[in-house]
């Protein structure tokens, strides 16, 4: 007989339209005590009936090779712009804290300096950089909402606010698509890439031309 779970994760949660309000609490339905009750239900249920044959058949079918030359990258909303950079570029995300403004250098890409876990972070606006406007897409959000990237890159170590974002995905090489060329004859051009991800168009930003760019217009 099978379990009857209420997955609300899947009708208002990460899988869902994200208008669940636990989510501004807890980011992810995985962190949500709701989840983690119905995970236990799920492995503390009866065994059914084949459930052993049904692993054996699985076990012994042919292992699929998979690819191991995916490329890592961790999807984020800047306004109605979805972006992504190397996974390796981010040391984690944290929820939008307050930024305290330096004296005297209000303009350009510099925002001011925040602090994440007791150290002091410079923190830049790569809206400003790619001359973006912070804000809601058509139709609102589903993910999580503003957030702190922290990013350290050939020991550029900044952080940045975005509107939204979808977390790490993986993509085939040949999933990855030449810009066009309107963006690649244009000089503040930093995208290498575009991909089609969920009906969405992401631009794959070049992080070796990126932060440097970002330390350069701080200096």
């Amino acid at each position: 007989m099978a379990l009857a779970l209420d997955d609300c994760w899947a009708r208002i949660g990460v899988s869902g339209d994200g208008s669940c309000k636990e989510l501004a609490t807890h980011v992810h339905c995985r962190n949500c005590p709701v989840y983690a009750a119905a995970g236990a239900r799920l492995l503390d249920r009866a065994l059914t009936p084949g459930y052993r044959q049904d692993w054996a058949v699985h076990f012994a079918r042919p292992k699929q090779k998979v690819n191991a030359d995916t490329v890592s990258q961790v999807l984020f909303r800047i306004g109605p712009e979805w972006m992504a950079l190397p996974t390796a570029a981010f040391q984690e995300v944290v929820e939008k804290r307050k930024v305290h403004s330096i004296p005297h250098r209000r303009q350009g890409t510099l925002i001011g300096i925040v602090n994440v876990r007791g150290e002091l972070l410079v923190a830049i606006s790569l809206a400003r950089l790619l001359t973006l406007t912070h804000g809601q897409p058509a139709g609102g959000g589903r993910f999580t909402g503003e957030r702190l990237l922290v990013a350290s890159w050939e020991n550029h170590r900044v952080v940045f606010p975005v509107d939204e974002v979808a977390g790490v995905q993986r993509f085939n090489p040949d999933q990855l698509r030449e810009p066009p060329a309107t963006l690649t004859k244009s000089g503040t051009s930093y995208t290498q890439a575009i991909v089609h991800w969920e009906k969405r168009i992401v631009s794959c930003l070049d992080a070796d031309l990126l932060f440097p760019a970002l330390s350069q217009s701080i200096a």
